[in-house]
């Protein structure tokens, strides 16, 4: 069965995004190996505001070859967009209702896993319906004082068994957990 992978960065101090949802801090090492985790993926869960951020996104004409060929592999994936806003597009499939039942629906369906990629209104949503099988969270070494935080207003606690840890010569720090 697919897993959901939530997989992002945060700060030391717990923050996806500065105040003005400035995440110019984000580090990208070689050694973090991101083409293997895309190589794991062939689907993309996406909120609207993300997907219309980040869906169209094309580096500059002159970026390095390797910027381009990243984000050719992203969009490459099978994406769909969670929202409440019911859209036609070509490039991806809209879901607007029963979210816990179309993930378990997705998770069924033969493949490689699913990469959650937020926004944080969606992050929030498929931690509160236990959607999500692996954590896999990269700490970067800053801390902002303000932001928008990762786990925000959690209805209960969320016991997570840490399974690996894997130290980047930046010094980020990536945890990857499973719920318990």
């Amino acid at each position: 069965m697919k897993k959901v992978i939530l997989d992002l960065a945060t700060t030391l101090d717990g923050f996806i995004e500065g105040p003005h949802g400035e995440i110019d801090w984000c580090i990208m090492d070689d050694d973090m190996d991101f083409d293997g985790f895309l190589l794991g993926i062939d689907t993309i869960f996406y909120g609207r505001v993300s997907y219309d951020a980040w869906e169209n996104y094309q580096p500059e004409e002159h970026a390095h070859p390797e910027e381009q060929e990243f984000w050719k592999k992203i969009h490459s994936k099978n994406k769909l967009v969670f929202s409440s806003e019911k859209r036609v597009d070509e490039r991806a499939t809209f879901i607007h209702s029963d979210i816990a039942e179309k993930v378990a629906e997705i998770k069924k369906q033969g493949g490689k896993d699913i990469w959650l990629y937020g926004g944080a209104g969606l992050i929030r949503t498929f931690i509160q319906h236990n959607l999500i099988d692996v954590y896999r969270i990269s700490v970067h070494p800053i801390a902002l004082g303000s932001g928008k935080p990762l786990f925000e207003d959690l209805k209960e606690r969320l016991n997570l068994k840490l399974i690996k840890t894997n130290v980047f010569k930046s010094g980020v720090v990536q945890l990857i957990y499973t719920p318990e």
